[in-house]
């Protein structure tokens, strides 16, 4: 008998040992994933500092208040008898003391982490590196990314590649709405705003292909404007281009247009000279934007629109 109690007991246990197994895995199959906890740069590696640090700070609130939470429903449990029972208690001044120290010295030091981290981490600022930063410009389109390599005179579409351990300073700007760059593991998700230019300034630690993508909901073909970032080595970088100013077509006011056209899942492709001024003609709008996503809407709301 108890041997069969024992086993109708251990099946709920079994069940539940095998599905935190399962959410275990699943946990650490995410964990493999490109993603801001997998840094391969020095602005990545600072802001997994930042993050984390920020965490630890808010788990000296999130943890001791669960617990107290835990710790007062078994204590005042209907069969505990020793638990006393003060109807007309009402306040008290040690009690208030703790519950709002602690909160605000957590927000004293988030509000620290988060002013020396805005600094150091400002986009716009330098890296240190004793290597002179490589250019490049960037244009969000619908829905695919324009990279220009001004001191190169080459472009790139949905592909960017850039040397490991070499700072990179974006000249950043969007051809259409406003859009959002993005590369998790190098950090610092910027905003493209069409009629000025942003700046960010990031770096590869070492050769590897990194998921790059836009971040900002943009139209029908949002979740297609993705790329890959490949960082080689400073011989491979110049190969590279090398290669790209053999082959292709050339960057003009003209093929711009074609290219400012909507369209998804546009495979790379590369130009082999650009328009030195490129990049300020978009910003300027002497090229004109493109179109943009249109809103669809039926017969009967654009009569009433109308009136």
């Amino acid at each position: 008998m108890h041997q069969g109690v024992s086993s109708r007991r251990s099946r709920p246990v079994t069940a539940l040992t095998a599905r935190c197994g399962s959410l275990l895995a699943l946990v650490g199959l995410a964990a493999c994933q490109p993603a801001v906890l997998d840094p391969q740069g020095i602005v990545g590696a600072a802001q997994k500092t930042i993050l984390i640090d920020s965490l630890a700070i808010m788990l000296a609130i999130v943890v001791p208040t669960i617990v107290a939470t835990l710790a007062c429903a078994w204590w005042y449990r209907a069969s505990n008898g020793r638990a006393r029972y003060l109807p007309d208690w009402a306040y008290s001044g040690q009690l208030e003391l703790i519950v709002w120290a602690i909160p605000l010295l957590t927000i004293m030091l988030l509000g620290g982490v988060a002013w020396v981290g805005s600094h150091d981490l400002d986009p716009a600022r330098p890296l240190p590196s004793k290597d002179p930063p490589l250019d490049v410009q960037v244009v969000s389109l619908d829905w695919k990314w324009l990279f220009i390599y001004p001191g190169q005179h080459v472009a790139s579409v949905n592909h960017l590649v850039i040397p490991a351990g070499i700072p990179i300073r974006f000249a950043l700007t969007s051809a259409s709405v406003m859009n959002a760059f993005f590369v998790p593991q190098l950090g610092s998700m910027i905003y493209t705003m069409n009629g000025m230019a942003t700046q960010l300034n990031l770096q590869a630690d070492a050769p590897g292909t990194f998921a790059g993508l836009s971040s900002h909901y943009s139209g029908d073909g949002f979740s297609d404007m993705h790329f890959d970032v490949e960082a080689v080595t400073a011989d491979r970088f110049a190969a590279w281009v090398s290669a790209t100013r053999n082959t292709g077509a050339t960057l003009t006011p003209q093929s711009y247009a074609e290219l400012t056209k909507q369209s998804t899942n546009v495979a790379p492709f590369t130009y082999r000279d650009v328009d030195p001024d490129m990049f300020q003609k978009i910003v300027s709008q002497v090229l004109p934007p493109g179109p943009g996503p249109i809103n669809e809407i039926s017969p009967g709301a654009a009569r009433r629109a109308e009136k």
